[in-house]
């Protein structure tokens, strides 16, 4: 099994920067496709990004260009950059492992505010 630890959540201005850490334990991360998603208050949870090992990351349509996902299996990391962050990004945001099309495990989420 895999376990999962988010970090880097806070509050950022319009046009800011975050990047979300995910600290993965237990088997080897490379057996996982690695995602990020989130939920906004009041909204059902949605993919955000998702990669692959060796694979060609895979985005939202709402976030492409603004945000990348990376992994380092060596050191079971996976990572979302966040750039032009808009108040549409609040969420909190989730880090997922899942194999043969189906979840695996999820992280405790970390809060994303976006706000002047």
């Amino acid at each position: 099994q895999v376990q999962l630890v988010e970090s880097g959540g806070g509050l950022v201005q319009p046009g800011g920067s975050l990047r979300l850490s995910c600290a993965a334990s237990g088997t080897s991360m490379s057996l996982y496709i690695m995602g990020w998603y989130r939920q906004a208050p009041g909204k059902q949870r949605e993919m955000v990004a998702v990669i692959a090992n060796g694979g060609s990351p895979d985005y939202a349509g709402s976030v492409k260009g603004r945000f990348t996902i990376s992994r380092d299996n060596a050191k079971k990391m996976v990572y979302l950059q966040m750039n032009s962050l808009k108040p549409e990004d609040t969420a909190v945001y989730y880090c997922n492992a899942a194999r043969w099309g189906n979840s695996a495990a999820w992280g405790q989420g970390t809060q994303v505010t976006v706000s002047s």
